[in-house]
């Protein structure tokens, strides 16, 4: 026997030994003949298309075929044979191609994702407008231009320079996806994007404190949203709207008791259950894990007092993007919450650091203020005066420049701890001064009743 019919022997056993499965296969619940990957599951992840299962179901009868042999018994047939391995052979080549078109996609939205969040705007540009170029129909694209903006914007957001063309583009957004739903209303991508920009138009509202287009923002996004779950229900990103939505619809109007009249209109949320699906994100997402850590990162801190998981989620974030200044003052400030004042001065002293350097988002002066105030802290907590006059001054300055409504914490702490340093340090003249400028400011915790008592008599160690 020659290795060529070898090889056919072996191959003719196989397939009989396969085709009761085949045959399987090849029945659909209602049994007549017809494909169902439920029961032989081959597809490669998605990537199987509507093309794909058309030709499949163009082959059956060919399959059917070629289950049986010439005397229409159970069998292997080899010329049909031959002829059926062809057609999977062809269906496999389509399909790998598949698969590749969706490897560069992935691979292009992953890259600039991550470029946004290292804060490389002007490559994460190039990028996206690679993917707008390789996928014109594709809204994605669109949406990920309008998240360089977004981030433009949370570096700094006292400036408004930002936010007229990140709505523009988010409104590019949503006339591309209705276009593409009024051809295919079920289209995944469509309606997920889109519940994405409107529900981002929502949160600059709220960060502007437009409280009720905000609301209306969530009140739209949601039922979209969970149109495109039902679709594919195997998208774990989507379970990020979820998450934010449940949470903040319960936390908020807690927090904010002026917008419970208004919840009364929307669907009521889940404060645990927000939470899970917010964690389900962060650990199993695709494109959204990145902003399911920071939400939970802000939320942990800011609402669940709990610092210790915040400082998991930094921990996560400040190891993929060490420089993005967001994640690393929020690193800083959880360390200072969980009593840690060394650790949380050595992360504002590199961002100090990277402020001189002049890196994207480090040099805002909100950040340097920030920064220096919590350096200062720690060196007066060790007892290092001049030091911490140093950074509180620097922090005072700042402040001076930049808070035009109201003096904030950081400016009326700063001089508060200026006059006790100048008391330990024997200048009374000095400390009087700073405890005198309190007064004429707004009273933040007990700010002014410290003031008066050092007045009356100077601060002691």
């Amino acid at each position: 026997m020659s290795f060529k019919q070898f090889c056919t022997k072996v191959l003719a056993i196989g397939w009989n030994v396969l085709t009761p499965v085949l045959r399987l296969g090849l029945v659909q619940k209602a049994i007549p003949f017809g494909f169902t990957h439920k029961i032989i599951n081959i597809r490669h992840g998605n990537s199987w298309t509507k093309v794909h299962l058309k030709l499949v179901d163009l082959i059956t009868p060919a399959l059917k075929l070629g289950l049986t042999n010439k005397k229409g018994a159970l069998g292997f047939s080899p010329e049909v044979f031959r002829m059926v391995i062809i057609i999977i052979l062809l269906t496999f080549f389509l399909n790998q191609n598949s698969f590749a078109q969706s490897l560069h996609f992935d691979s292009l939205v992953t890259t600039g994702i991550k470029q946004i969040y290292s804060i490389n705007f002007s490559d994460a540009e190039v990028t996206f407008r690679k993917l707008m170029a390789d996928y014109p129909e594709h809204p994605a694209g669109r949406f990920f231009l309008a998240m360089i903006d977004w981030w433009r914007i949370l570096v700094d957001l006292d400036v408004d320079t930002y936010d007229e063309l990140f709505f523009q583009k988010l409104e590019d957004v949503i006339f591309n996806c209705d276009q593409i739903l009024e051809k295919d209303p079920k289209n995944v991508d469509a309606l997920f994007f889109k519940g994405g920009a409107i529900g981002f138009r929502g949160r600059l509202r709220a960060y502007r404190e437009s409280w009720l287009k905000a609301a209306d923002d969530g009140r739209e996004a949601l039922p979209i949203v969970e149109e495109a779950s039902a679709l594919d229900p195997n998208n774990v990103d989507v379970q990020l709207g979820f998450g934010i939505y449940n949470y903040y619809a319960d936390v908020i109007p807690n927090q904010y008791p002026m917008l419970k009249p208004l919840m009364i209109f929307f669907p009521s949320g889940n404060r645990s259950k927000g939470i899970e699906q917010l964690t389900n994100t962060a650990n199993n997402g695709k494109y959204a894990k990145y902003e399911a850590r920071y939400f939970l990162m802000t939320l942990f801190y800011t609402y669940e007092n709990n610092p210790y998981k915040a400082d998991e989620f930094a921990d996560m974030l400040v190891n993929d993007f060490p420089n993005n200044p967001i994640f690393e003052k929020w690193k800083g400030r959880i360390q200072v919450k969980r009593g840690d004042y060394y650790s949380g001065s050595k992360i504002f002293s590199s961002v100090l650091t990277k402020a001189e350097k002049n890196l994207p988002g480090y040099n805002t002066q909100k950040t340097k203020r920030e920064a220096s105030y919590y350096v200062g802290l720690q060196y007066r907590n060790i007892n290092q005066l001049d030091s911490a006059k140093y950074y509180f001054q620097l922090c005072a300055d700042i402040s001076k420049e930049i808070d035009s409504k109201e003096e904030s914490g950081f400016w009326i702490n700063a001089l508060l701890y200026l006059g006790m340093i100048h008391d330990q340090l024997g200048n009374r003249n000095e400390a009087v001064s700073y405890y005198k400028k309190l007064l004429e400011m707004r009273e933040y915790l007990n700010s002014h009743d410290l003031a008066e008592k050092y007045l009356k008599e100077p601060f002691k160690n």
